[in-house]
């Protein structure tokens, strides 16, 4: 009698916890996502080369060994990517390049299609643009003949005479 009660305990002990692996989330992320096995398989087989390669060696010169340094740079990589994956953090692309390059052209039509925008930029480059005014110091010829008839453009369109 005790041994059933004891398989029944163990049962729904069991059966427990089959119903909290399935709610939840990590172990089913863990099931469904290829990629976060991999790094786990990752890290587990690098920091595994890197323990067989330290054993038998002090920890001095364990951790001068690169190959040893290389190993545990990459367990700990596939480490960092598994627990993003898990929390659920996508990868972060870089995209300062194509962000720097939608701002230069964005400056660029900005320049282009903006009068104002280009004055202040060529000031701010080369200094403010001087005004000139040009002041004649000769007084302009008056035609002394007065009553003449002569052809000029103004009385007359040239060609009829």
């Amino acid at each position: 009698m005790a041994a059933k009660k004891k398989a029944a305990k163990a049962g729904a002990g069991a059966y427990a916890a089959g119903k909290a692996v399935r709610s939840n989330d990590y172990v089913q992320r863990l099931v469904e996502d290829q990629e976060l096995r991999d790094n786990l398989r990752n890290a587990f087989g690098s920091a595994k080369k890197a323990y067989g390669r330290v054993n038998g060696k002090g920890p001095a010169k364990a951790l001068e060994d690169k190959k040893v340094q290389r190993e545990l740079k990459d367990a700990a990589t596939s480490l960092k990517e598994a627990a993003d994956a898990l929390r659920g953090q996508k990868k972060r692309k870089r995209r300062k390049g194509r962000l720097l390059m939608v701002g230069l052209v964005g400056a660029g039509l900005a320049l282009a299609l903006s009068e104002g925008l280009r004055k202040k930029v060529l000031d701010a480059l080369f200094g403010a643009e001087e005004e000139f005014e040009y002041t004649a110091t000769t007084t302009p010829e008056t035609n002394s003949g007065s009553g003449s008839t002569g052809t000029t453009s103004e009385s007359q369109p040239v060609g009829t005479g």
